[in-house]
């Protein structure tokens, strides 16, 4: 693996601890795409750093779990802006 990625890699994963941005916002705020992010973290990760991939592990869990809450929500906000500008 080469170095440029293990230092992206590490730190998208600090700053995903730090914040617990989605996988979304980390990729704009990295200039890469969203399975880069996801590959970066599950995957690359555990070679890199295991204790820091149980942590991150956790949180994308986390964010797997409540993502149709995050949906309905954002569908219902689109909605009700629509509503407002009519």
């Amino acid at each position: 693996m080469h170095d440029y990625i293990k230092d992206r890699t590490l730190k998208i994963a600090n700053h995903f601890l730090d914040t617990q941005d989605t996988v979304r916002e980390l990729a704009k705020k990295f200039g890469v795409s969203k399975s880069t992010v996801h590959k970066d973290l599950a995957e690359r990760l555990p070679d890199i750093n295991p204790e820091l991939a149980d942590r991150v592990k956790n949180i994308l869990e986390y964010h797997k779990s409540i993502r149709h809450l995050r949906g309905g929500e954002a569908t219902k906000n689109k909605y009700l802006k629509e509503k407002v500008e009519e």
